[in-house]
């Protein structure tokens, strides 16, 4: 806030272009409706009391609120639509969100857009910049969202092996994961992705950990370097699209290893806005999920 910027009443008012006694005023209000001084004044100036201290991060939650609530009234005064902010990771846009969005246009909700990866996906619905976002965990994790967000699982995405054609275990139906205890790997960029921790969890059951050479979180480099005999990989189901030629695919011995896919959601958001996002992803989910099972 400006005041804790400035360190002074006098610094604060002429920041926000107001008079200093006006400050005063407001604040002196505020300290009688909490019974208690928020302000401790000095010579050198004013600091935050713990009372103050408590108070200053549910202000700046208020302040931001209301900031994002006057972009959304703004926008649909000036555009006559709702907006919707929604953010992805790029293999949950490829497949799911699309014909999700076209269903929000064809009911007169524009939807803002954010791809990225994981973390940022998450930074961005904590800061409310993001109203939805599609994101994905492991079984059983929890993403570190508060109250304010419902969860809508969509699917059980599996973790499928990709090795070159001329691998020693391609003829295999399912792979041991234990013959590859010295095989190399191409992981994702980030080694927190829960890919990545789902595949450590494994190896270590069996007495060893992967050894990643090389991390990317283009899918269709990971199926370059598997090719060209870099490593093996675990990918997606949802990220593998038309596996290469060169390549095989095959499932892991053992209890499968999957990712779980969900939709977040903010409840403060447009109820209607929020239920047609969820229905619309949850009818692509069922129609992909659909198409798996019938092998296309």
């Amino acid at each position: 806030m400006i005041f804790v910027e400035k360190t002074s009443l006098a610094g604060a008012a002429r920041a926000l272009h107001y008079a200093q006694p006006t400050v005063t005023y407001h604040l002196t209000v505020l300290e009688s409706h909490f019974d208690g001084a928020l302000v401790q004044r000095g010579p050198r100036g004013a600091t935050l009391t713990e009372l103050g201290d408590t108070l200053l991060p549910h202000a700046e939650a208020v302040l931001e609120r209301v900031k994002l609530a006057e972009r959304d009234v703004r926008a649909l005064a000036e555009r006559g639509t709702r907006t919707l902010r929604i953010g992805t990771f790029p293999t949950a846009g490829a497949l799911l969100l699309p014909p999700a969005v076209k269903a929000l246009h064809q009911k007169g909700v524009h939807v803002s857009l954010t791809e990225g990866e994981l973390p940022t996906l998450l930074q961005g619905l904590r800061s409310r910049e993001l109203q939805a976002a599609l994101v994905f965990s492991q079984p059983g994790d929890r993403l570190d969202l508060d109250e304010d967000f419902e969860l809508h699982a969509l699917l059980t995405d599996p973790l499928l092996l990709v090795l070159p054609h001329d691998h020693r275990c391609a003829a295999l139906d399912r792979v041991p994961l234990q013959e590859l205890r010295d095989d190399d790997w191409v992981g994702a960029a980030d080694p927190r992705d829960p890919c990545d921790r789902v595949l450590s969890w494994a190896c270590a059951q069996h007495g060893f950990e992967p050894l990643q050479v090389m991390r990317t979180d283009d899918y269709a480099m990971v199926q370059g370097f598997v090719a060209a005999g870099t490593g093996v990989a675990l990918v997606p189901r949802l990220g593998l699209g038309a596996p290469r030629d060169d390549l095989v695919v095959r499932p892991l011995e053992g209890p499968p290893l999957a990712r779980e896919i969900s939709v977040a959601v903010l409840r403060s958001t447009v109820a209607t806005s929020a239920r047609d996002l969820t229905a619309a992803l949850t009818g692509q989910a069922e129609h992909i999920i659909a198409q798996w099972e019938s092998g296309t």
